[in-house]
């Protein structure tokens, strides 16, 4: 059973240019045919994401945060188009850009939502000069109407991403892991979008690096009005960078809030796990309950609500019956029956926020 659609964050007059409904996206992860039929093995499916709902406002931040394969980064794909969602629809600009078919219909859409990939070592073509990458969708959406005018914008987007004009005649392999995301970052600005998608851009890169990349992305949202769907496992690196924060478990969303109000009042037993793996750089002396077990096979999730093996305050009913979302006050919602019940009471974390990124990324959050 999905989750209830979710209010637009911002319900208090921000438009959404982005909205998620009942997503879901089903793999068949089932041996060839022949292989079942003589092991007498049924049909198997990952459920890698199962009924998600959420919007983004205009020029703001929403981030999702779980753990290695909750299917954040399938969701991520699912919004920009790599993937086709099993169900559920992914408005943009109140379009059904999901089930769109045909290259006619997805063409208008297509310059105006871009993706910034995990990996730049891998993103880029080894083979084409930087000035080539940058110039793809330039050319391919018609944005300039001669040589000169697409070098003048590969000038401006290069620099805007504090390169250099002559970097352009320089290949990937002679640039540093933050150079190769800035270059990703330029060609995913040149079809000016409105919106990207984020899939843990600075997870592979140097911590050093990271701070830096994350700045540029925030100064380049408020200069160009950029509304971000940003994937990460790092809660310091999503702390620094968004308005909104989705926390993913198993398929799906058990809670998402307004980031200060988060991380300062978490209600799901997971949201809280998750927060006490950021270093205490105070040294407050606060308990804290590190994320115990480890994530259930997606292909046989356990039955009710699939935290139960691994929650300390699941009881017979957490077990049984798939927790539904509920609106929490100052906007949000959380899916647990302990929250439900009254069996786990708001804990105010006070000042145990996550320190400023360059400190908590030097502290390995």
């Amino acid at each position: 059973m999905p989750d209830a659609a979710a209010p637009a964050p911002g319900a208090n007059g921000e438009v959404p240019l982005v909205e998620v409904v009942d997503l879901a996206k089903h793999f068949d992860v089932s041996k060839p045919f022949l292989n079942r039929l003589l092991e007498a093995e049924q049909r198997q499916v990952l459920r890698a994401v199962d009924g998600v709902n959420f919007t983004i406002p205009r020029g703001k931040t929403f981030s999702l945060v779980g753990e290695s394969g909750c299917g954040k980064s399938t969701v991520a794909r699912c919004v920009v188009g790599l993937y086709r969602p099993t169900q559920g629809a992914v408005l943009f600009d109140g379009t059904d850009i999901a089930g769109l078919r045909t290259r006619a219909q997805v063409r208008p859409f297509r310059k105006r939502l871009q993706m910034i990939f995990q990996d730049p070592y891998a993103s880029l073509n080894p083979r084409w000069r930087v000035s080539n990458i940058i110039a793809e969708p330039i050319r391919a959406h018609g944005l300039a109407s001669s040589q000169q005018e697409v070098q003048s914008r590969i000038d401006d987007l290069l620099t805007h991403v504090r390169l250099t004009p002559a970097d352009g005649e320089k290949y990937p392999h002679e640039f540093s892991g933050g150079q190769r995301q800035r270059i990703s970052i330029a060609r995913a600005l040149a079809s000016n979008p409105e919106f990207l998608v984020c899939d843990e851009p600075t997870s592979a890169l140097d911590v050093s690096v990271q701070a830096q990349i994350l700045n540029l992305m925030k100064d380049l949202q408020r200069e160009l009005g950029l509304t971000y769907l940003f994937i990460s496992h790092n809660l310091a690196v999503v702390y620094h960078v968004s308005d909104w924060v989705g926390v993913m478990y198993l398929g799906r969303l058990v809670e998402w809030g307004e980031k200060r109000r988060l991380f300062r009042f978490p209600r799901h037993p997971y949201t809280r796990m998750l927060l006490d793996t950021i270093p205490d750089l105070d040294m407050s002396g606060r308990d804290r309950q590190p994320v115990a077990g480890e994530v259930p096979n997606p292909i046989n999730p356990p039955s009710g609500c699939a935290f139960h093996p691994r929650c300390p305050h699941a009881n017979a009913r957490c077990t049984e019956e798939l927790p539904r979302a509920l609106p929490v006050e100052g906007g949000g919602q959380v899916a647990c029956h302990a929250v439900e019940e009254g069996r786990l009471a708001v804990e105010d974390r006070g000042a145990a926020t996550p320190p400023p990124i360059e400190d908590a990324l030097r502290a390995g959050a």
